[in-house]
């Protein structure tokens, strides 16, 4: 998966000549910019209460058929720093200077990271992809009627470029079901679902992702927020 891997408005105002009379203050409100659909889908999320986490833990795990796998994090976002935890192992690195053992270690960390915070991805990548909404699509898995939100990453730059994801969710805009899909290929890389979601200071957070057949099933443990 991705380890992977958007819109702001301003205006210029020129003045041209000398002004002998002071500038009178607006008395008009700023116009409201509307949301588009990656920024409704990361607020719905608890975006806003990004900006107050100092660290987050937690562990990934991914049961597939008979086998486990796990892998623990510590990060501090507001100091880039990540320790990796796997087994006796333990790396502290600053994701702004890496030396090739924390490079190959952070893939596994925007991987995992991508799976739990994939809605606030989206606005952090919004300048690496393009984007296409539908508002009635057929969930893969449950079959519902579902508002689709398509994200294809450009060819250039992170560790899997070129890849695309299919978002399902309903009006709150909370994400039920996702697609990965290799390379932007037709077929489906990975289906699964977005399901037992936990709230953490403001932060919604999905704890379960299942395929169909029940096959594989990855989920968080572990998980705190502090602010």
């Amino acid at each position: 998966m991705k380890t992977i891997h958007p819109l702001f408005i301003f205006s210029i105002i020129l003045f041209t000549g000398c002004k002998t009379e002071p500038k009178k203050a607006s008395t008009e409100a700023e116009p409201m910019v509307e949301k588009n659909i990656p920024e409704k889908i990361a607020a719905a999320h608890g975006y806003e209460h990004w900006k107050s986490v100092s660290e987050i833990t937690f562990t990934f795990n991914v049961d597939r058929d008979t086998t486990h796998f796990e892998r623990n994090w510590v990060w501090k976002p507001k100091m880039n720093e990540v320790t990796a935890i796997s087994g006796a192992d333990t790396l502290t690195y600053n994701r702004a200077s890496m030396d090739s053992t924390a490079y190959k270690r952070n893939a596994g960390f925007v991987n995992d990271r991508y799976w739990l915070l994939a809605p606030f991805n989206l606005i952090w990548d919004a300048n690496s992809y393009t984007f296409e909404h539908s508002e009635a699509e057929k969930a893969p898995i449950s079959g519902e009627d579902m508002q689709k939100l398509t994200i294809v990453y450009k060819n250039e730059g992170g560790y899997t470029p070129g890849d695309a994801y299919d978002f399902y969710f309903k009006d709150d805009h909370i994400l039920r079901e996702w697609v990965y899909r290799k390379s932007n290929q037709e077929e489906p890389s990975l289906a699964t679902t977005w399901e037992n979601y936990t709230e953490i200071e403001g932060v919604k957070i999905a704890q379960d992702h299942k395929k169909e057949d029940g096959s594989f099933h990855l989920y968080f443990t572990g998980l705190s927020v502090t602010d």
